[in-house]
């Protein structure tokens, strides 16, 4: 139909509207006829643009609709192979049901989160659908318009541009929307901020830099301005929304794209006070203060966010309480701010929100790290004479280090002393996506290769902290009262991620490995520890973090259990016997056991900075470390059959469980105030886990007889008791401080 009409448009041109323009009109045909000729061929011209317009709009809709239908398939599969069921609702959602459980039993925690996990899933597809439906029905109407006797209105060359113009509509209303005009607008955002053309369009359409930062800052402060918590949700989707979508149209990669200048504009704008009311004084904020709401959100290109972060870095080294000047006071109001979410800080101080946008950015923040660093003038314009005379990583490990207090909360307040932990957990946050190469929140868990830079960071950071503990010490005042919390002591959660990432470099370090061996495999570049001593006193310090613990524990034990895999079911041209080379597998992962078990031990009874049951749960929380390390193994050890597809299965499956149960024999009686350590008890912990290692990993040895194996796990789990008392007692020998 568009073909024809596009003929026709054109015979009407060359053909009638030719014929009238060459006539000479006379008397009542001349201001009668001849407009009515132009008109006529405009009608044909329009009804092929709008045919056009409807083609681009269904034909973009069926596309979309296509490839939803193939996601909700393939979920519904997926479901049915883990033994679960969809069942249609009948209002447009799903609920799953578990259909089969072990034993005739109650269903396993992780069958409960897969069914949750199944559910949420498809029932986003559906949604998903029902905005593609919504958004081509209204660009349909939007087209004819509702003339009978008038072709042509509005005009799209895809169903984005549709979107793009209904989200505009919506954000035109700023903070007058109501809450299901804005509930319409995230849905619209959340669908589309990682599609180029629609984001490129919607921030085109905002105006310009200074457009839509005023348009973020209106809404945000919308949003998080009293008790209504319905409104304050709406506001969390909308930051996640605006962020993801400013980080897809900054993107070079992008077909469509918005222009360099942005960044350079986007600078410009970070040290001016932007009015965000007409007249309304009190209401002007740093344009750094509202972008860095939007950066929390979206993995952003590098060219695009390291400038700004070496920007206010610069800024902060230069007045670091710049942009405390515009933080209402007398507020009462703790959410009231430019990060709705809530999560490290009000919004107020720019360094941590851009260095909570490097933690999701990790090319930017490997950049911003390892990179030669550009100087920035106040006006954010490059200044190519000028050499800053510090790292950007010295900088923030200072001991003395100001980090601005981004907090509304009163003083004295629980929110106001935690607010001296937001820059630093920023700050580690944005460590983890330098060091791992994926953001710190990610929860995939394919491999990721280590880059050479990367690794020289995680290299940086243990020898720094290896030789200055203090400062990511965490001191309740218990035994230890003459010892103080280090500054940066919030890092030690990101730290133990990085350490389980390098969990290869680790383990290899414990007995002076080689790299060169091969032994120890890990992704990408190796990290290479010059002073094993540096990193004892890294992991002793480190691992009193509840999180950390379970993070280097679980990664620990599975890369333990791929390294004993490799030994008993690899091929090897080794002489030495079976029974040694599996005990010298084990030895470096007890040995880091040890050391985490004295530290667990340190924070609950010596420094009462956390009780065991902190440790129980984070344990419990970290099944996504031991997947990864699984991924590991079945990528960067050769495959064998059938013996990999048994003990890997082993690993995934039951390797939490096994991490969560030493845990909890581990360092601490009951009563924990009065509790005492219990050496046995935790040894006998990791004793247990290598010997379950080592039986799974000799399943499949039919040609290994029944007494052979007993003796290779005995003589492994007297090596792992072994080498877990060398750890322990060098840590509790006091060298750790």
């Amino acid at each position: 139909m568009v073909a024809k009409l596009e003929k026709l448009a054109e015979d009407a041109r060359s053909g009638m509207l030719a014929k009238s323009e060459k006539t000479e009109w006379r008397g009542e045909n001349a201001g009668v006829t001849k407009p009515f000729v132009k008109k006529t061929v405009k009608e044909f011209d329009d009804a092929a643009a709008q045919a056009k317009s409807i083609k681009n709009v269904l034909k973009d809709a069926h596309t979309d609709l296509k490839a939803v239908q193939s996601e909700l398939k393939t979920a519904v599969t997926d479901g049915g192979k883990q033994g679960i069921r969809v069942q249609d609702k009948g209002d447009g959602t799903v609920w799953c049901v578990i259909e089969h459980a072990p034993d005739n039993g109650d269903p396993t925690e992780q069958q409960r989160e897969a069914r949750k996990g199944l559910e949420d899933r498809i029932n986003k597809l559906i949604a998903r659908a029902e905005e593609i439906d919504d958004s081509a029905a209204r660009a349909l109407k939007k087209s004819h318009g509702g003339d009978t006797h008038n072709f042509g209105h509005a005009k799209y060359s895809s169903l984005d541009d549709a979107q793009a113009e209904r989200a505009l509509e919506l954000a035109a209303l700023g903070p007058g929307m109501n809450k299901q005009q804005y509930a319409e607008f995230n849905t619209l955002m959340s669908f589309n901020s990682k599609d180029p053309e629609f984001s490129t369009t919607f921030y085109k359409g905002l105006g310009g830099p200074e457009q839509a930062l005023r348009f973020y800052g209106r809404m945000s402060l919308d949003g998080t301005l009293g008790d209504d918590k319905e409104r304050l949700a709406l506001a969390k989707d909308f930051q996640r929304n605006m962020g993801v979508a400013l980080a897809t149209a900054t993107d070079p990669d992008n077909k469509s794209r918005l222009p360099a200048s942005w960044g350079e504009k986007f600078r410009e704008l970070g040290t001016r006070q932007i009015e965000l009311e007409q007249g309304a004084f009190g209401r002007e904020y740093y344009g750094y203060q509202l972008l860095g709401g939007m950066l929390r959100h979206g993995n952003y290109d590098a060219d695009f966010l390291t400038p700004i972060a070496e920007h206010i870095t610069q800024l902060h080294h230069e007045e670091p309480m710049r942009f405390m000047s515009t933080k209402p006071t007398g507020m009462g109001d703790p959410d009231y701010g430019f990060n709705p979410s809530g999560k490290n800080g009000a919004g107020y101080a720019p360094l941590t929100s851009v260095l909570e946008a490097l933690g999701h950015s990790p090319e930017a923040s490997e950049r911003f790290f390892t990179g030669e660093p550009t100087v920035y003038r106040e006006n954010g314009t490059v200044d190519k004479d000028a050499r800053l005379d510090y790292k950007y990583l010295d900088e923030f490990t200072k001991e003395d280090f100001e980090w601005p207090p981004d907090t509304l909360a009163p003083p004295g307040t629980d929110g106001a002393e935690d607010a001296f932990n937001h820059g630093p957990n920023a700050l580690g946050h944005a460590l983890e996506a330098a060091t791992t190469g994926r953001a710190y929140d990610s929860q995939s868990t394919a491999p990721v290769e280590h880059t050479r830079k990367g690794a020289e960071l995680t290299e940086r950071l243990v020898s720094y902290f290896g030789d200055h503990p203090e400062l990511i010490r965490h001191n309740e005042n218990g035994e230890a009262e003459d010892l103080k919390t280090g500054p940066l002591h919030a890092l030690r959660d990101s730290l133990g991620n990085i350490t389980a990432d390098y969990m290869g470099d680790f383990q290899r370090v414990m007995y002076g490995g080689d790299v060169s061996s091969g032994r120890f495999p890990v992704p990408g570049e190796a990290a290479v520890f010059a002073d094993s001593g540096q990193v004892q006193r890294f992991l002793a310090e480190v691992g009193q973090d509840p999180d950390a613990y379970a993070s280097i524990t679980t990664a620990q034990q599975a890369y333990t259990s791929l390294l004993v895999d490799e030994v008993v079911n690899g091929e090897s041209q080794s002489t030495v016997s079976l029974e040694q080379r599996v005990s010298n597998s084990v030895a470096p992962g007890a040995l880091i056991a040890g050391i985490m078990s004295e530290a667990r031990a340190d924070a609950v009874l010596d420094y009462h900075a956390a009780s065991a049951k902190d440790f129980n749960e984070a344990a419990a929380d970290k099944g996504k470390w031991a997947n990864r390390v699984v991924e590991l193994g079945t990528s960067a050890i050769p495959p064998r059959v059938p013996v990999v597809g048994e003990v890997i299965n082993w690993v995934a499956e039951d390797i939490t469980e096994s991490v969560v149960k030493s845990v909890e024999k581990d360092v601490v009686t009951a009563g924990e105030e009065e509790g005492s350590r219990d050496y046995s008890r935790a040894r006998q912990a990791t004793v247990d886990a290598t010997e379950e290692i080592v039986r799974r990993a000799l399943l499949n040895r039919s040609d290994i007889n029944s007494d052979t194996a007993l003796d290779i796990r005995e003589t492994a789990s007297t090596q792992a008791g072994n080498s877990y008392g060398e750890g322990s007692m060098w840590e509790a020998s006091g060298d750790a401080s």
